[in-house]
């Protein structure tokens, strides 16, 4: 019989996948008729590279809930935030890139961490401002509610035409330095979106969708650090899933805290 080549062997791991499991298979067999043989360092950097490449995942997918915020939506017309002109898939690379797990900042509840990145690669601009004498006129209240499933909250707010009238947008809005990425455990995600009767997040292979967090709101600002949740998000919250928010009880001291910023705050919209 007449005996492959080891070299040749080898050589094949790198073309097809497919056939990897055989070709081990042949090699080990061969190898166990000769002298011990060490693999060359190159075909093992090979082989790991390519399957450390087959496994890798997301770690931080844009949630459905947050398309909103990304002009290429139709959701995006009506939404009063930031909205981003960059892509969803590009922003989603982006912060793929620069995610480091011990960068992850608790939130409100154990389902929920924030992480800020630079915002070097958005013209996102901050879309919260101190209330002044000069700009307090132009503060607006309204009853809203993020979609059909939730209870309408009011909420306090600029009008951004107001501040704009006769100004140019640099002139009162700065380009943000940052970006707060806002993160829901998927679990989380998945138990939210049974409550509110929506279907589960997909890939766009149509599979179900497994990264570890779900960005559910971006919020740009000056500062690398959590804004404290409006007042009214967190009485919303504690009303439970079944009214749109995420059943996590008021804590008094954190209530507090967010009332003596968004006394003197207020978002634009």
């Amino acid at each position: 019989m007449k005996r492959v080549p080891l070299r040749q062997l080898l050589l094949c791991t790198a073309s097809s996948s497919s056939t990897f499991s055989s070709i081990r298979s042949s090699a080990s067999a061969f190898v166990s008729t000769t002298s011990r043989v060490n693999l060359p360092k190159t075909t093992s950097h090979q082989i790991h590279s390519s399957t450390k490449i087959m496994a890798s995942n997301k770690n931080l997918v844009v949630d459905p809930f947050c398309f909103r915020q990304f002009n290429e939506h139709d959701s995006s017309a009506g939404y009063q935030g930031t909205v981003f002109n960059v892509s969803i898939e590009k922003f989603e690379q982006v912060v793929n890139e620069r995610f480091d797990p011990s960068n992850l900042q608790d939130g409100y509840a154990p389902f929920c961490k924030h992480i800020f990145i630079e915002n070097d690669f958005t013209d996102a601009r901050v879309c919260v401002l101190p209330i002044t004498k000069e700009n307090e006129h132009c503060l607006r209240s309204k009853y809203e509610a993020r979609n059909g499933k939730e209870l309408p909250i009011l909420s306090r707010y600029f009008d951004k035409e107001l501040l704009l009238k006769g100004k140019d947008e640099s002139e009162v809005f700065p380009v943000a330095k940052y970006l707060d990425l806002i993160l829901y455990s998927r679990e989380q995600i998945i138990k939210e979106n049974a409550a509110m009767g929506k279907e589960a997040a997909t890939t766009e292979e149509g599979e179900a969708e497994t990264a570890p967090w779900g960005i559910v709101s971006i919020k740009a600002q000056d500062i690398p650090k959590e804004l404290p949740m409006t007042p009214i998000t967190a009485m919303r919250n504690a009303l439970g899933k079944d009214h749109g928010g995420s059943g996590v009880p008021i804590d008094r001291e954190k209530y507090m805290e967010a009332h003596e910023y968004w006394k003197d705050h207020a978002t634009v919209t």
